[in-house]
């Protein structure tokens, strides 16, 4: 079960097409979508997370904090939407498009990918854009 909370406001956030998507890129990873929670935040609430779980003391766009058991991906995603739009403009791409890097980085997470080195990092970022192709294909 996929679930949206809402912190912050998030413009033009289509819930149905998100969730059918997530699915469709829980399955092409031969992966089970159990309950994962998208929670979106502005920076602020965000930092006190990083703060307070992480010990870190910088403004970021995602958290998760991974559930996972076996197969079945499970797990909570903090996305700070602030954050989110900053970068879109930074990185000069829609806020839509930056918003389902996120989602998708935190979905790939649960599914074992890491970016703590060039290596994963250049890996995650192949597969986030893979998935992202993936939006707009009905299956």
């Amino acid at each position: 079960m996929i679930n949206f909370f809402y912190e912050t406001s998030v413009d033009g956030f289509d819930e149905p097409s998100m969730m059918s998507w997530i699915n469709r890129v829980v399955i092409s990873e031969s992966k089970i979508a159990g309950e994962i929670s998208f929670i979106f935040c502005d920076d602020e609430y965000l930092l006190k997370m990083n703060q307070d779980f992480l010990n870190h003391d910088t403004y970021t766009d995602i958290i998760s904090f991974d559930n996972t058991l076996g197969n079945e991906l499970a797990g909570d995603i903090f996305i700070s939407y602030e954050r989110v739009k900053e970068n879109a403009s930074k990185f000069e791409v829609s806020v839509d498009e930056e918003l389902k890097r996120v989602i998708i980085h935190g979905v790939l997470h649960f599914c074992g990918y890491k970016d703590k080195t060039d290596e994963e990092s250049n890996l995650m970022r192949l597969k986030e854009d893979e998935k992202i192709l993936m939006f707009h294909v009905e299956h």
